[in-house]
């Protein structure tokens, strides 16, 4: 599926950026493995959507750390919903597992097209050792990469987004040039939009129901662009450039 309500092609565009967990990264299917995981040590079973909407509640939570060290807190949390031990083993398989995440089917050939066209640029709420090894199981395909503890704050705070302007206006670029596409609605999405910035909404969660891991946005935002997968923003984009 694909849909735009965009005035600009996608021609017009030399950088993307990308929200990363979620987006090019299952953070929720690691999560489920996890879970999947002490599940069959204690001998029980765990409905994985279920857990989601515990972990989504629980990330929020005030005091909450940076992802993905943060697993280890919410496992707690997941622990006491599911009558699963509560240990600091489990506690750091979750961390490991998460950390370990890997790409969508579609990730690594999506990224490998799109840098043919664009600099891309990750913008995640990932630490920065994470984003090491999702690079890496990415291709390795970023420009240029954000995290938080590069920022200091997460997504959707306007200042994360401010730096990484900051630092394409270093390039020659402006905000205008950038296509930003991420899954989040609540991380991405709406605050892109508000920016001003160009978008595309790669709804990696069309055939399920919820948000899942992902916090509910207050309200719907329209995207310029939207695709069910990220090779399908690719091709669009090597159509386009081939035209």
């Amino acid at each position: 599926m694909a849909t735009t309500t965009a005035t600009k092609p996608l021609t017009a565009f030399s950088y993307v950026t990308f929200d990363v967990v979620g987006t090019l990264i299952d953070f929720e299917g690691a999560i489920k493995d996890g879970l999947n995981a002490i599940a069959a040590k204690e001998g029980v079973t765990i409905d994985g959507e279920a857990a989601l909407s515990v972990y989504r509640d629980a990330r929020y939570e005030p005091g909450a750390l940076r992802f993905p060290d943060d697993l280890g807190r919410c496992y707690s949390r997941i622990a006491a919903a599911f009558d699963l031990p509560d240990t600091e083993e489990y506690r750091q398989l979750m961390i490991d597992t998460v950390g370990e995440a890997k790409p969508f089917p579609d990730s690594v050939k999506a990224m490998a097209t799109l840098k043919k066209h664009y600099k891309l640029v990750a913008m995640t709420n990932a630490r920065r050792w994470a984003f090491e090894k999702y690079a890496e199981k990415l291709g390795q395909p970023f420009w240029a990469g954000f995290t938080t503890d590069d920022t200091g704050c997460e997504k959707p705070n306007p200042d994360y987004f401010h730096q990484v302007f900051a630092y394409v206006e270093k390039d020659g670029g402006s905000k205008d040039d950038i296509l930003h596409t991420a899954q989040s609605q609540y991380h991405d999405i709406g605050i892109s939009r508000e920016l001003g910035m160009t978008n595309a909404w790669i709804q990696r969660r069309h055939a399920q129901n919820g948000y899942g891991g992902t916090i509910e946005p207050k309200e719907f935002t329209e995207p310029d662009y939207h695709f069910h997968a990220l090779i399908e923003l690719a091709e669009a984009a090597e159509k386009a450039f081939e035209a």
